[in-house]
C-alpha cells in the first residue's frame, strides 16, 4: 500500500475527518449562514419597505385630515357668520318700514322701535350674544365689568352702584364688558 492509501485508512480507522473533509463541511457551514443571511436580509428589506410604505400612507392621510380640518372650519365661520347676518335682517326691515311712515306719530314710532329693539335682542340671544347688566349691589367681576369710577354709596364695597352702558357676552366669552360705577370703601 502506499502512503496516502495508508493514512486515509488509518483516518478512517481514527474517525478523524480528513482535510479535504474539513475544508467542505466549513465550506457548507459558510453557504449556510450566508443563506441564513440573505434570508435575513431579504426579510428586513421587505420589513423595511413595508414600514416605509405605512409611513408615507399614514402621512398622507394625517395631510388629508388636517386639510379637511382646516375646509370645515372656514365653511363653520362662513355659515356662523352668514346665519348671524340673517337673523338681523327682519330687524333691517323692520327699520325701513319704520322710516317710510312719514306721518307717524311718537307714539307710534315709539311702539315700533320697541318691536324693533325686542326683534334685535331675540336675534342677538339666537347667536348667543348675551348681556351683561349687574343689578345694584351685585359684586364687581373684573371679567365681566369695567369700573369708571368708585362713588361713596351706603352699599358694601366693590359692588356696582349704577350701570352706565350694558356690556355683552358671546358664547361665555365678554365681547364688551358693562361700564360700572362702583361703591367705594367706607
Amino acid at each position: 500500500m502506499s502512503d496516502n492509501n495508508q493514512s486515509e485508512q488509518n483516518q478512517e480507522l481514527s474517525g478523524a475527518p480528513s482535510p479535504e473533509e474539513l475544508e467542505a463541511a466549513q465550506a457548507a457551514n459558510e453557504a449556510d449562514a450566508l443563506s441564513a443571511a440573505q434570508s435575513e436580509l431579504a426579510a428586513l428589506q421587505a420589513k423595511n419597505t413595508e414600514l416605509a410604505d405605512s409611513y408615507l400612507r399614514a402621512k398622507a392621510e394625517a395631510e388629508n385630515a388636517r386639510r379637511r380640518a382646516d375646509e370645515e372650519i372656514a365653511k363653520a365661520r362662513k355659515f356662523a357668520v352668514e346665519s348671524f347676518a340673517e337673523s338681523l335682517l327682519p330687524v333691517t326691515d323692520s327699520l325701513e318700514a319704520g322710516l317710510q311712515q312719514p306721518d307717524a306719530t311718537a307714539a307710534q314710532i315709539r311702539e315700533g322701535t320697541e318691536a324693533t329693539l325686542k326683534q334685535l335682542k331675540s336675534a342677538l340671544e339666537r347667536n348667543r350674544v348675551v348681556e351683561i347688566n349687574p343689578a345694584s349691589g351685585e359684586k364687581f367681576d373684573p371679567h365681566q365689568h369695567q369700573a369708571i369710577s368708585m362713588v361713596p354709596a351706603e352699599q358694601d364695597a366693590n359692588t356696582v352702584v349704577g350701570v352706565l352702558q350694558k356690556g355683552y357676552l358671546i358664547a361665555d366669552r365678554v365681547l364688551r364688558p358693562a361700564l360700572v360705577t362702583v361703591a367705594a370703601p367706607k
